[in-house]
């Protein structure tokens, strides 16, 4: 097992170490919905906005990279289907379509883009880990501050003081702990 572990090619993400089967691939889809379910719990209320600090975008985000764009994709496919049939897994506990929701489109869309760059290798070294973590970011904020303009009936202003500006300490924070685990994680499948 550990010289599977150890003969990664490049094109590989975290995920392809695992013995491959149909079985490890819907575990993974369902493990990673699950994941950013549980982060989402993590919530944070942040004054004079609608939108929460959440541990969500990181998992949706290392979810991608560690999973790759396919799985990626369906797992926060899933993560956001259920969330919509009722499953009370969005920030604080929540269900349905909110003012919010734009940013769980942004995720479907991000974990894909950060998916396929790790299969590129974008994920083994702290520099390009920490620009694909903040593509992810931007993505992520290209679909949820725009839906919150439109959700709150806010202005593109009003979006962005509550949308993002609050958000940008925190999402740097995040992005400097994902520079951190992947590369790590990588250096330690390797040995």
């Amino acid at each position: 097992m550990s010289t599977a572990v150890a003969t990664a090619r490049p094109r590989e993400v975290l995920a392809d170490l695992l013995p491959a089967s149909r079985v490890r691939d819907v575990a993974l889809v369902l493990g990673g919905a699950a994941l950013t379910g549980l982060a989402a719990q993590i919530s944070v209320p942040v004054p004079h906005s609608p939108v929460p600090v959440t541990g969500q975008t990181f998992a949706a985000l290392l979810v991608g990279t560690t999973l790759g764009a396919r799985r990626g994709l369906a797992a926060l496919a899933l993560y956001a289907l259920a969330g919509l049939a009722g499953v009370p897994w969005f920030a604080g506990g929540s269900s349905g379509v909110s003012v919010s929701f734009g940013y769980v489109l942004g995720m479907l869309l991000a974990a894909t883009v950060v998916g396929a760059l790790a299969r590129r290798g974008a994920d083994r070294s702290v520099v390009r880990m920490a620009g694909t973590m903040l593509l992810g970011e931007a993505i992520i904020y290209a679909i949820g501050v725009p839906y919150l303009a439109y959700a709150a009936d806010m202005s593109p202003t009003a979006a962005i003081a509550a949308g993002l500006t609050p958000f940008l300490i925190g999402d740097a924070l995040k992005a400097a702990l994902a520079m951190g685990v992947m590369p790590a994680a990588w250096k330690l499948v390797r040995r």
